[in-house]
């Protein structure tokens, strides 16, 4: 198991095949190697996870398509830019962003939709013909914050991400007699854990990819009145844009509902916990090939034409990731290091400007900054919340 697994990450790392076949080579290796059977290793390439960020995919391609990602772009940047431009106040602000939105939003859909964003700023950044290395830096830095900004967000509060819920619920099954863990109890750890820690994200991102006169080959790009007069030549909103917008925030709502808590039951409950966030995301994917786009007569949001740019490449790369999990999905909020680790990573890795390597540039010092800040916090702020909570 561990020589496959190796050879896996050994050709992934060094590209010696394309990331697609590398992906697809559990299918044979595990039966031949009697790891696992080919049905179980077949399952998992399309893991509810899996289906999950297909749906997603299929939303950001409609969201695209219509540059709905362009105009939220466009705002970000003009609440950012600053005058002068500042690269580095630029990437504190989009932290901050992504950051916030992830403390109330699981990580997913924060993901999605900030990459969304993310997409549209380094568009416009793409369309310059000499491209220049503080250019390209600055592209690389817009994705990578949205892909590590997530679920640092995630951290603060209990409802970040669904690994903190798991975390409780492992809680009151191995300290049945102790208080459960709160919000409350939950913030006043984490959210200062989280803070540090995207801090340190900032000052490692800055000194990787903001190299000394980013601000000058970056402002007339990122001019305010340039920005305002892109925005204008938009114009108004267009039923396409609000439809694919309403179904962006109906995905978030189901996702966000379908289990709030193991006190409070989501609209799963209905369904007898058989419905997950894959079938979701799927649904609203299959919801935009129905709703008419009102442009042309019989013409849909979407058409499977527009489905042929689906990153299939990522697709496999997350199924190989649950195959050598052997269907368990193990990841932790400090898995910062490969594509298959979070769904952020593998939306960023999606999006063609990040390889793998600046994932590991980025994912090992945050890694060990994440076991630093935890190993100087449980022992001092943690002291004031666990001993009261196992009285």
């Amino acid at each position: 198991m561990l020589g496959v697994i190796a050879w896996l990450f050994a050709w992934w790392l060094t590209e010696a095949v394309p990331l697609a076949v590398t992906s697809m080579c559990p299918l044979f290796l595990f039966p031949l190697f009697g790891i696992a059977s080919s049905d179980t290793v077949a399952h998992s390439y399309m893991d509810d996870v899996v289906t999950l960020v297909l749906g997603s995919f299929i939303l950001a391609l409609a969201v695209e398509r219509y540059n709905v990602h362009r105009r939220l772009a466009l705002n970000v940047t003009l609440l950012f830019c600053g005058d002068p431009m500042s690269p580095a106040l630029f990437l504190l602000g989009w932290c901050v962003t992504i950051f916030l939105v992830s403390m109330w939003l699981l990580n997913m859909p924060t993901a999605v939709m900030m990459m969304s964003v993310a997409t549209g700023i380094v568009e416009r950044l793409s369309t310059v013909q000499e491209q220049s290395e503080a250019i390209n830096k600055f592209c690389k830095a817009v994705i990578l914050t949205v892909v590590f900004a997530t679920p640092i967000g995630g951290i603060s509060t209990l409802t970040g991400t669904g690994v903190n819920l798991i975390i409780v619920g492992m809680w009151k099954s191995l300290f049945p007699e102790a208080k459960p863990i709160s919000f409350n109890t939950w913030f006043f750890f984490g959210f200062p854990v989280a803070i540090l820690i995207l801090l340190c994200f900032w000052c490692i991102i800055c000194v990787l990819y903001v190299p000394k006169g980013s601000a000058r080959a970056l402002s007339p790009y990122l001019d305010k009145t340039h920005l305002k007069r892109d925005l204008e030549a938009l114009g108004p909103m267009a039923f396409a844009e609000k439809m694919v917008l309403s179904m962006f925030g109906l995905l978030i709502i189901l996702w966000m509902t379908r289990r709030i808590t193991d006190d409070i039951p989501g609209w799963g409950v209905l369904f007898h916990g058989l419905v997950g966030d894959g079938s979701v995301s799927i649904m609203v994917a299959v919801l935009l090939f129905i709703i008419p786009n009102m442009k042309q007569e019989g013409e849909k949001l979407m058409s499977w034409n527009e489905c042929k740019k689906l990153p299939w490449n990522l697709i496999l790369l997350l199924g190989a990731g649950f195959a050598i999990a052997d269907g368990v999905q193990s990841t932790t909020e400090f898995a910062f290091w490969l594509p298959t680790s979070t769904p952020s990573n593998a939306l960023g890795f999606a999006t063609g400007h990040i390889e793998i390597k600046d994932m590991l540039k980025v994912g090992v010092p945050l890694k060990v900054v994440g076991i630093v800040v935890l190993s100087l916090l449980m022992p001092s702020l943690g002291e004031l919340y666990i001993p009261s909570m196992l009285q």
